[in-house]
């Protein structure tokens, strides 16, 4: 396109030439001048992928697309990444020289050539996870439009996200913590704030490896949540996570005692792995039970969502399969009547990133936001992102082209983990 533009203008300027008019020609050689000095990307069809470099800075790897013009994608996996340089570096290989713009078949490419390798859940899909939300943020940018619109566009502008408090029971907290902890989410702006349960340490615990909570145990969480309830009052949403470490017969008895204190959620009471124990406990109570932080691909939620395992599923986006992959566990929820609320343990752009999937489906509910990025200097210096952040417990979706969060690479370098390559 560029060439015929100008041949005409060149054609037009010899023309001019030969008329009385000659000087008209100056006009089409500068015009011409002026094309070859504006910088231009060459057509999408000749975008291509030239290297993928990552870091890791403690829970996270943030990895980094780039391309055959000024163009890079950036994404984030957390939880199943540790020592898995390798395995990045491993997936650029295969996807070096390929058009970054063909996100699912790129995305499928992986996984299909992975089944053997642990392409199911784990370290495999994390990876892959960062892989596929930086390339969409590749598109985006290629393309000049927001990540949301190539997902099919938004219901919604705001996302809403919950506080999560941060008051980890290692250090036993008591009832007027959890109380006081509420009262400073809510006055921060947030109406929805979720507090941790499970305690190692619990002095009323019997046996550290048996999984069953004894009498003491049950008091004590009843009475964390209800000093948390009555600080805030009933039009507060309150979401308790128990991060998978009991059994059924104890999550049933914490679902059913915390009924009168109206949940948000219960989350994960037990491991992630037995989906007929969860539909046990679901049918048990009226308090909602969430679960799908440690689930993988479309595939894990499948069963959750036929056998009506769960109330709400909590995929989380920088582990399960990304971008693309959280849509599709969207809208399979959604067939379900089934709400659909991300667990994010991630940077600003992990949040981001999520939050255009959120804004992309009509079945979302709630958003995870984290406290340490009010309180921990590091996650402000590792993003480069110039607009508010969160506000009244809603974050405004990036109307930038891409994911619109970029990571901070100097700012990042002070965090990078020792002994592993940065970005090389």
């Amino acid at each position: 396109m560029i060439n015929s533009r100008r041949s005409f203008i060149t054609k037009a300027a010899v023309a001019a030439a030969m008329t009385p008019f000659a000087s008209l020609s100056s006009f089409g050689r500068g015009y011409e001048e002026a094309i070859d000095k504006t910088p231009k990307k060459s057509p999408p069809s000749d975008l291509k992928i030239t290297d993928v470099k990552c870091g890791y800075i403690r829970g996270s790897l943030f990895v980094k697309i780039y391309t055959n013009q000024d163009i890079w994608g950036c994404g984030e996996g957390v939880d199943a990444i540790p020592g898995t340089y390798h395995l990045v570096k491993n997936f650029g290989n295969r996807i070096k020289g390929k058009s970054p713009l063909n996100v699912h078949r790129l995305f499928e490419d992986i996984r299909k050539s992975g089944f053997f390798q642990g392409a199911q859940s784990g370290m495999y899909i994390a990876v892959l996870s960062a892989i596929e939300t930086a390339l969409w943020d590749l598109a985006g940018k290629a393309l000049n439009v927001p990540v949301y619109q190539l997902l099919g566009g938004k219901f919604r502008d705001k996302i809403r996200g919950y506080c999560d408090t941060a008051l980890y029971q290692r250090n036993q907290p008591q009832p007027k913590d959890f109380a006081d902890a509420a009262l400073r989410a809510k006055n921060m702006g947030f109406n929805a704030m979720k507090f941790d349960l499970d305690q190692a340490n619990d002095p009323n615990k019997y046996d550290f490896y048996n999984w069953t909570a004894s009498p003491g145990e049950l008091q004590r969480m009843y009475d964390q949540i209800a000093a948390a309830r009555e600080a805030v009052g009933p039009k507060t949403d309150i979401l308790v996570d128990m991060h998978g470490r009991y059994d059924a017969v104890t999550g049933q008895a914490v679902a059913k005692r915390l009924e009168p204190l109206n949940l948000l959620w219960l989350e994960e009471p037990i491991p992630a792995e037995n989906v007929e124990a969860y539909k046990l406990i679901t049918e048990s109570t009226s308090t909602p039970i969430a679960a799908g932080e440690n689930h993988y691909l479309a595939y894990g939620f499948r069963r959750l969502l036929e056998l009506g395992a769960v109330d709400i599923v909590m995929p989380d986006l920088q582990k399960a399969g990304g971008l693309g992959e959280g849509q599709r566990i969207a809208n399979l929820a959604n067939l379900y009547y089934t709400p659909f609320a991300p667990h994010m343990v991630a940077s600003f752009l992990g949040a981001m990133a999520s939050c255009h999937v959120c804004a992309s489906v009509p079945n979302f509910l709630i958003l995870e936001w984290q406290s340490y990025f009010h309180t921990d200097p590091m996650f402000k210096e590792i993003v480069k992102y110039d607009g508010e952040w969160v506000k009244d417990s809603f974050i405004t979706l990036s109307e930038k082209p891409g994911i619109g969060v970029e990571i901070n690479e100097e700012g990042m370098k002070k965090y990078a983990i020792p002994g592993v390559p940065y970005f090389e």
